[in-house]
């Protein structure tokens, strides 16, 4: 049983953005305190980027963890009201982000994953640290 009201979940659903969320904004600031420039969610590439980086001809997803059922995350749990539904919803997702990452991969892209999880405060600093070294590695 749902503790809110249809009208009230309702509500809460329709605020949950789809680009520019807290975690996209940490890593793209971060990103452009360190000089590196970008583009976002470009509309052309499969999977709408979340970051571009063209010269280095990588992409950046910033996934939460639980709209992509990070496996193994304490932050992902799935609901117990109406789980088939968020089953198939959920895991559709997984699929859907691995079957994007190959066409990148196939067009010559690199592909980032940092989820949500991995921008807690406990891990952030690390995090960011990692993503500067494997672009200056690229």
């Amino acid at each position: 049983m749902d503790v809110h009201s249809k009208e009230i979940r309702s509500f809460n659903m329709s605020r949950i953005r789809g680009k520019n969320t807290k975690p996209e904004e940490v890593v793209a600031k971060y990103l452009f305190s360190q000089g590196f420039r970008y583009r976002r969610n470009v509309r052309n590439l499969p999977g709408k980027p979340d970051i571009v980086m063209k010269k280095y001809k990588t992409v950046i997803f910033v996934n939460g963890c639980f709209w992509h059922a990070h496996e193994g995350c304490k932050y992902f749990v799935l609901p117990d009201n109406n789980k088939k539904f968020w089953e198939e919803k959920l895991f559709r997702n997984r699929e859907r982000d691995f079957e994007k990452k190959i066409q990148l991969e196939k067009l010559g892209w690199k592909v980032i994953t940092i989820w949500e999880c991995e921008l807690k405060k406990d891990k952030i600093e690390e995090t960011l640290e990692n993503l500067k070294q494997k672009l200056y590695n690229i």
